[in-house]
């Protein structure tokens, strides 16, 4: 498991870090009946012999049944409404996660679960908004609502959650609390962006708007 990163965001032109917290058969044999006459001859020959038992078929070794599991890296991600993304990977540098420059765009942090998985989060972070570019595509995530549907899709493959926790938490508490971003627990998926309140004298956003949201079925 890769220790989970500081995730970096940059907002007007600010950088703003989200501490965070990354399993012989053995084949059985007859034995024939001893010949008389080749006993030895201090010893009484043999007046009857058990039956030899069945051959004892050997096991057999089957080919394990083909996972029917989907797994897969989001390419776009769909918000309640219909809005969408696209979802690129999301590098670590330096244990620091930086998501793509363009406010349209989210990034998924190659450490996390792929949608599908059994276990562990599957985190898509992005901006909040840009000097350059405005506002970004997770500022939706300011308006996100506990039971809300999000999608990830990538091809013809697709997954969907409902959100069960919306929350704006301070920068230090999603750095000392990794239960968002932990890869050993249930699967789900984790949202995150910049939030509360803005100060440049800071370097930016105070907080950090993070959405919960648990799978609706298997992905497929």
């Amino acid at each position: 498991m890769r220790p989970a990163p500081v995730v970096l965001l940059r907002t007007r032109r600010a950088l703003v870090g989200l501490g965070a917290a990354g399993t012989l058969a053995l084949a059985g044999c007859g034995q024939a009946a001893p010949d008389p006459a080749a006993a030895p001859a201090d010893h009484a020959p043999a007046t009857s012999a058990s039956p030899a038992p069945d051959p004892v078929e050997s096991a057999r070794v089957g080919a394990p049944a083909p996972s029917t599991r989907v797994r897969f890296i989001p390419t776009a991600v769909i918000l309640p409404g219909g809005a969408s993304a696209p979802v690129r990977p999301a590098r670590t540098v330096d244990g620091e996660l930086v998501v793509p420059e363009e406010v349209a765009h989210v990034g998924w942090w190659d450490g996390s679960a792929e949608a599908g998985d059994p276990f562990g989060s599957t985190v898509i972070a992005g901006h909040v908004d840009s000097a350059t570019e405005g506002l970004g595509f997770f500022a939706r995530l300011r308006t996100i609502e506990r039971g809300d549907v999000v999608t990830v899709r990538a091809g013809r493959h697709s997954a969907r959650y409902r959100v069960s926790t919306v929350r704006t938490v301070a920068k230090q508490a999603l750095a000392t609390s990794g239960s968002a971003l932990q890869q050993d627990g249930d699967h789900q998926l984790v949202l995150i962006t910049c939030g509360g309140s803005y100060r440049a004298d800071r370097g930016g956003y105070d907080s950090n708007v993070v959405v919960t949201a648990r799978p609706l079925g298997p992905a497929r």
